[in-house]
């Protein structure tokens, strides 16, 4: 079974929680665990999720790398071995950039679910989601006051006597 973590756009104020899904309100799922295509095609893989510093990042890090070799006289094979190294972690840490992305845009973490796929995991999660939005499902209006609250008699109500009252 999967993890996914889930991303929330921001809202503007006069947006309302049960409009949410009303108003199509896109919630973005991502997987935890290692990416397999972040790893093979590292920059393809985040031009295709939009991460541009991330690419940059990435592009003055390996051109750092490889003139930092050539500068040391290091054989080819090691600059392989390096660039091999480096997207091995891009792979690895793929979800975290995505999170990173989505939480420089604005997007808010709303929560984690299980999931055996994409699918299975937003079905569990809006049925969740939307169970915690209705109506019904708010907390119920607090109860009148009591009689005894305006009350000036001197009995004791409950535990707590009045001060000077009679036993």
């Amino acid at each position: 079974m999967a993890v996914y973590t889930v991303h929330e756009p921001a809202r503007s104020d006069d947006d309302r929680d049960d409009d949410a899904i009303a108003h199509g309100a896109r919630f973005v799922f991502v997987r935890d665990g290692f990416h397999f295509w972040a790893f093979l095609l590292a920059p393809l893989w985040m031009l295709r999720h939009r991460m541009w510093l991330e690419l940059i990042a990435w592009l003055l890090l390996l051109a750092g790398i490889t003139f930092a070799l050539e500068g040391l006289g290091v054989a080819e094979s090691v600059g392989f071995a390096v660039a091999l190294l480096l997207s091995l972690l891009v792979g690895i840490e793929a979800s975290s950039l995505r999170r990173w992305k989505l939480s420089r845009r604005g997007f808010a973490s709303v929560g984690v679910v299980v999931g055996d796929d994409l699918e299975d995991a937003e079905r569990r999660f809006f049925d969740g989601w939307t169970a915690q939005n209705e109506p019904s499902a708010r907390a119920a209006p607090p109860p009148p006051p009591s009689q005894f609250l305006g009350s000036s008699s001197s009995e004791i109500v409950g535990l707590f006597p009045q001060p000077e009252a009679r036993p």
